[in-house]
């Protein structure tokens, strides 16, 4: 008998699509267990030790809270950098804009890094709390420096008053310090966000419309937040008190942290799920094995274990999907599989365990096409504060920072996360049948083609600044108001696309990697900032030959930042076309609910 044979004949059809047999044999079986890297966890317990109600509204608000004051400690560094690299390190606009795209990518990459401890080993809670830490050191660090080494005399940076050049040591001590508020705030932030998703139980309809609910309400914070820091905080830097905004910003970050901290008695809590990347590579190694192996129809008499939890202990099972099916080999039972008492997870796998791999390997394209969208964010930090930078930012006698320009993308955000809530969702959901008005995917593209329509406005504007510009005169006479509807369009976008992501990923990612689907967003915009950053490079690369000044010269007057902008928006085009395909592909997760696997009798004691 042959292994096409065998397949086909001992997998009996069940209610899970497993073998009988092997379920009866592996149920109750910790080794195996262990092997799949699953540790045990506790979901959504209703009480604490105390008996006082924990989780809702009462303390997702502080994680709100939280994340408000943490997004304007860290945009007090970050909305301004690319000034203070001019300014302060002198470096010229290309280079400074390709330093603020490689620190913004690794703040978001090390979103990667916080989301596999939180779901590995730490645990949410910890891993938020640890973070934190991190990033009150870097802000401290980043504020000693600025004092003792590199605002040198007092009040330089100031476009009028030149910094000394800058010591070695203060320089080594400078980017330290920004890597590790890059490392606290991007391994903190998907980590919250899941964190405040664990508040609320999906199983009860109420507390799961609320749970959707919390992203929009954890993006309003976050802008928020960076409302004072795109504001107060750039004023005072503007006009060279660096190190007092710095200041704030620790103490900002300092006084997150205590706010977390309090309300450690009345979370709930999700224990770690144990290292989710054997789990995936066992997948692909036991596929790989039975690669001559024909799977079953329909996936009948794939192995599941019985029982109300999956081999992932504390995860819901997953139902079996029609995609993929390559991989479907891994749970395929043949002979060899059948005379083992306990099966090598290296050799069989559970449907579960298969669609897990499955949920991540699917969602990787729609992943992928967001990347060039938060192309178009990252223009936020770098190329439209320097177009900015060189307007006219008069009203009166005072002068508008170009870094406040931001608050225009902040008030869009505030102003449509209200407009969508009563307006949108309504509309769309008497037009479409869906409550929630319009599905994640559809939110994304409406993003990216509202991001679009924000760099055509860049690249408009910036023809405008080039018509005003003057001989002998730095700044053009157009005014910096200009740049307005660029930063509305793309505040409104967010809405669309950055909500519409964390809910996306964080809804399709299985139970054991929830913090790895809230970290695709943030890893989504640090491979924008490096795309950003390999476009800058590669555009004048090719437009600075000949003694050509290139699209982003030193000197902006003498150069053609529109063309940059507009091939933005024609890279987004032709990326909207790909994401359509792939929306239209992609197949929605399909939990087992009918299964009870929170149990309220095991509680995380904190």
């Amino acid at each position: 008998m042959d292994q096409h044979e065998t397949a086909l004949e001992i997998a009996p059809q069940g209610r899970d699509g497993g073998s009988q047999v092997l379920a009866r044999q592996s149920h109750g079986n910790e080794e195996k267990k262990k092997k799949m890297g699953a540790l045990e966890c506790q979901c959504f317990p209703s009480r604490n030790g105390n008996g006082n109600a924990t989780g809702g509204w009462r303390f997702s608000g502080l994680l709100l809270a939280n994340q408000g004051l943490a997004t304007l400690a860290f945009f007090g560094v970050g909305v301004n950098l690319v000034l203070f690299l001019t300014r302060v390190l002198s470096q010229d606009n290309a280079n400074a804009a390709n330093s603020v795209s490689k620190w913004t990518g690794t703040v978001y990459l090390c979103s990667l890094i916080g989301a596999f401890l939180s779901d590995s080993y730490w645990g949410r809670y910890l891993t938020c709390a640890i973070f934190q830490v991190i990033l009150v050191l870097g802000l401290l660090l980043l504020s000693l420096s600025s004092w003792l080494f590199l605002i040198k005399p007092d009040g330089c940076g100031d476009r009028v008053t030149l910094c000394t050049p800058v010591s070695t040591a203060g320089l080594r001590i400078f980017y330290s310090a920004i890597y590790l508020v890059a490392f606290g705030y991007g391994g903190h932030q998907p980590t919250l966000a899941t964190f405040g998703a664990d508040q609320f139980d999906e199983t009860h309809p109420k507390e799961k419309s609320s749970k959707g609910l919390f992203f929009s309400y954890f993006y309003f914070a976050l802008n928020v937040g960076s409302l004072f820091s795109n504001t107060i905080l750039v004023y005072f830097e503007d006009t060279g008190k660096w190190t007092f905004g710095f200041l704030v910003s620790a103490g900002s970050a300092v006084l997150a942290l205590v706010i977390f901290l309090g309300g450690s008695s009345g979370y709930r809590y999700v224990k770690p799920f144990g290292n989710p990347l054997p789990r995936i590579a066992q997948v692909f190694v036991a596929a790989f094995r039975k690669w001559d192996v024909i799977v079953p129809e329909n996936g009948h008499g794939l192995y599941e274990v019985e029982g109300s939890q999956s081999a992932i202990k504390g995860s819901r099972k997953i139902l079996h999907s029609n995609e993929l099916v390559f991989l479907d080999k891994a749970a395929t039972v043949i002979e060899s599989d059948m005379k083992v008492h306990n099966p090598d997870p290296w050799r069989l796998c559970t449907v579960t365990q298969v669609e897990e791999a499955k949920c991540v390997l699917k969602m990787m394209p729609i992943w992928l096409c967001t990347i060039i969208y938060s192309v178009i964010f990252t223009q936020m930090a770098s190329l439209f504060v320097e177009q900015g930078d060189i307007m006219n930012r008069k009203i009166g006698k005072f002068e508008i920072p170009a870094a406040s320009m931001s608050i225009f993308d902040i008030f869009s955000v505030l102003i449509f996360t209200e407009l969508y809530r009563h307006f949108i969702v309504p509309i769309a959901g008497r037009l479409t049948g869906n409550p929630k008005g319009l599905t994640e995917l559809r939110r994304m593209g409406i993003g990216l083609l509202i991001g679009m329509t924000a760099m055509i406005a860049a690249g408009i504007t910036e023809i405008a600044r080039l018509k005003g510009v003057t001989p002998d005169e730095k700044a053009s006479s157009l005014s910096i108001f200009w740049q307005s509807p660029q930063y509305i369009l793309i505040g409104a976008s967010e809405i669309f696309m950055y909500v519409g992501q964390l809910e996306f990923f964080n809804g399709q990612a299985p139970d054991g990697i929830k913090s790895f689907g809230s970290s695709l967003c943030m890893a989504s915009i640090s491979l924008g900032n490096y795309v950003s950053s390999i476009l800058v490079n590669m555009v004048m690369e090719i437009t600075a030959r000949g003694g050509n000044p290139g699209w982003i010269p030193e000197n902006l007057n003498a150069g053609r930042m529109d063309r940059f902008f507009f091939l933005i928006a024609g890279l987004t085009a032709v990326d909207f076309v790909i994401y359509v395909f792939c929306a239209r592909w992609y197949k929605s997760i399909n939990v087992d609910n009918n299964e009870e696997v929170i149990n309220g009798e095991e509680i995380q004691k904190n």
